[in-house]
């Protein structure tokens, strides 16, 4: 079975096609509740892991771990810790830390993963905010980590409620993307906490060194080579909109690239790209030479981060923040705009009540007992219980006494609004034959045949699984292979 989505300048075939099982599957393909028991041998433990923090250099400390999930009971003698966050790290008593099972044996892992992260949920009264709207990008073919539950123990004692969270890493690319080889960065922290180097993929030059402290490359580190990330960066701000349109698509892998960030504004997640240019990677893909476009830290979607903005269930879906050169071209660049649009009507499509509820009733009844159990939790059970479907006003960090909207509320709210403000009535099969893009047979086996309108090539289109990665394709006029 095939579904197809195209404009004039893009076409995207989904084919099915399974994915093969990872051993972290194991671990994450079911909803549930850890317990991670952390020992630590060293005297004063908690004071030396404030002071790696404090270094800077994410220094580990070694500690020995038992994990229980639903498969088993797994030890560990020796793993690295260490704490981590930016203002996560604000809570006193219940800090978002790393556990790194490579650390001090190599090729040790967990359910085939190397680390995990362990969130402590701030800002968010229902510590559901991130696990939900991963799922919800899971779901849309959109590249995010994986996240269950955990119970976090110091030496015999509850730390508190934690989600668990999949690394970003070799690991990750290997299960989700199938390519290791290319680099992979991370948008740096070095701004909007007293730092003024943006990851804002603006111009600053050939010199990597004007890079450096925006950016942070995590493979083929010994290569050190931004070569490559240089120049996406050129191309997205230094090319006129005709030539955009032939090279963006053949640098970027443009149509989950645009849903990904349509997703950001629809959950209002302005603790990104879109707003504080932060919470995000890239990946060159090495077998497609494509950039991908995968997510991080999502705990203040929901409208939780106001980014200046006043009202977030009432962000124009075509919100433009300054200093944003992919998000300005995007809106500015008449064909680009209108692919957003496209991947915008899809995920929108996909955020009501009647589907993401019964999800968050499925989850809040999962953790409540954790959460209500949690001596070091940043709100109230009452909070946490009144805040799944309703506004609450509460403090936390940066705000105040700001309104935390509920998780139900916000939806409604948001839908609403974009119900006005956002216009699908175009977008959709008819709109798309209408172009002149014609692809048979539907559904597909081995062979896809298209009939391009003038000026679409096929070096435009784009195969995917169902899961959206890219499947390479070799083109005979207007016949692949698949």
């Amino acid at each position: 079975m095939s579904t197809l989505r195209a404009s004039t300048c893009l076409l995207v075939i989904c084919p099915c096609l399974m994915l093969a099982q990872a051993p972290s599957d194991s671990l994450f393909a079911t909803d549930q509740v850890i317990d991670i028991q952390l020992s630590f041998a060293q005297p004063g433990y908690e004071d030396s892991l404030v002071a790696y923090y404090n270094e800077g250099l994410e220094r580990q400390m070694l500690a020995s771990v038992v994990i229980t999930d639903l498969t088993g009971s797994y030890s560990y003698d020796s793993v690295g810790v260490r704490y981590k966050g930016n203002s996560s790290y604000g809570l006193a008593d219940k800090k978002s830390m790393k556990i790194d099972f490579n650390e001090y044996v190599s090729g040790q892992k967990y359910h085939g993963v190397k680390k995990l992260n362990l969130n402590n949920g701030f800002n968010d009264p229902t510590l559901l905010r991130e696990k939900l709207f991963f799922d919800f990008c899971q779901d849309q073919g959109v590249l995010a980590p994986r996240a269950v539950f955990g119970n976090v123990l110091f030496n015999g004692t509850l730390v508190g409620f934690y989600g668990v969270v999949e690394q970003v890493d070799v690991e990750f690319l290997d299960r989700w993307v199938d390519d290791t080889n290319g680099n992979l960065f991370k948008a740096g922290d070095n701004f909007g906490m007293g730092g003024t180097a943006a990851a804002d993929l603006a111009w600053y030059g050939l010199a990597q060194s004007s890079y450096e402290p925006r950016y942070e490359l995590k493979t083929n580190e010994a290569a050190n080579d931004w070569t490559d990330l240089i120049e996406l960066i050129d191309a997205i701000n230094n090319t006129s909109d005709a030539q955009l349109q032939t090279f963006l698509p053949a640098l970027m892998d443009l149509q989950p690239l645009l849903r990904s960030l349509a997703i950001d504004n629809l959950f209002s997640n302005l603790d990104s790209y879109i707003n504080s240019a932060r919470n995000w990677y890239i990946y060159h893909n090495d077998t497609t030479g494509l950039w991908q476009w995968i997510k991080w830290d999502a705990n203040e979607a929901f409208g939780r981060y106001s980014g200046g903005q006043q009202n977030l269930t009432n962000l124009s879906p075509y919100y433009l923040a300054n200093s944003r050169p992919l998000m300005t071209r995007i809106m500015n660049v008449p064909w680009l705009r209108q692919l957003y649009t496209v991947e915008y009507c899809t995920v929108y499509d996909a955020f009501d009540n009647a589907q993401i509820d019964p999800r968050i009733d499925e989850l809040a009844a999962l953790i409540q007992p954790h959460v209500f159990a949690d001596p070091n939790k940043q709100y109230t059970n009452t909070q946490f219980t009144t805040n799944i479907t309703s506004n609450i006003t509460g403090g936390g960090g940066p705000g105040g006494g700001q309104t935390i909207y509920g998780l139900k509320s916000f939806i409604n709210a948001r839908r609403q609004y974009l119900t006005g403000a956002l216009d699908c009535t175009t977008i959709g099969i008819a709109e798309q034959e209408r172009s002149g893009i014609k692809a048979w047979p539907n559904p597909m086996e081995e062979t896809l045949w298209v009939s391009l309108p003038a000026g679409v090539t096929t070096s435009m289109l784009t195969l995917r699984d169902a899961l959206g990665r890219v499947v390479p394709l070799s083109w005979s006029g207007g016949r692949a292979d698949v």
